[in-house]
């Protein structure tokens, strides 16, 4: 081969790896209203803490709110728990568009639930103004009145999380060990967080590899 050849044929394959997309090579699955669990606090009505519009979810919490049991010792949220696809092997994918209001901070906006070391693989958080993978790293800088995609990949046979941001590759790292897991999406109250909680979302799909 050419110096010209492989230079050439080097560019291709960076120029596909920069236009690949999150989804290639897997496969959504069929999704309808029974695969989403509403989870709010015990003691106000769903319609209290969600609405469900023209195709966009909208889910809110505040930070005196109850747990979403009595039971529970967990702080408030307003979540969706995906339900039907629980995991234990392959490799699967959340995908969604979000949008987050100036001030809601110190929540988390989505998971992938279950883990052996923790309750959650993975977290995606607000923090006023940044979405970030846990506490660190930063995601987006100002997550604040604007729609993004989210394409969050598991990988457990490999132990691994990927996370994209409108397509773009932000960031991996290891997933926290083996266990039946699931995705949500809403407002889960984490650390120092604002007195209101809001996210919105659009475009709910789960994927696996083919």
């Amino acid at each position: 081969m050419t110096p010209f050849l492989f230079l050439a044929t080097l560019f291709l394959t960076l120029l596909r790896a920069l236009k690949a997309d999150p989804t290639d090579g897997f496969s959504y699955v069929k999704l309808s209203e029974a695969n989403f669990q509403v989870q709010k606090p015990y003691d106000v009505s769903v319609n209290q803490r969600y609405s469900y519009i023209g195709g966009e979810h909208r889910l809110w919490v505040y930070k005196t709110d109850k747990p979403y049991s009595q039971t529970s010792n967990t702080k408030p949220r307003t979540e969706i728990r995906i339900t039907g696809y629980d995991y234990t092997s392959g490799v699967w994918q959340f995908e969604g568009y979000a949008y987050v209001p100036s001030g809601t901070s110190g929540v988390s906006i989505m998971q992938v639930f279950g883990a052996s070391t923790q309750a959650t693989t993975a977290m995606l958080r607000v923090y006023n103004p940044s979405l970030t993978y846990y506490t660190n790293p930063v995601l987006i800088p100002n997550v604040y009145n604007k729609w993004y995609r989210v394409n969050v990949i598991h990988d457990t046979g490999a132990g691994r999380v990927r996370v994209y941001i409108d397509g773009v590759f932000k960031y991996e790292t290891h997933d926290n060990g083996p266990a039946t897991h699931y995705f949500k999406f809403g407002v889960y109250t984490q650390d120092n967080p604002s007195d209101y909680m809001e996210s919105r979302w659009v475009g709910i799909k789960v994927l696996r590899k083919n």
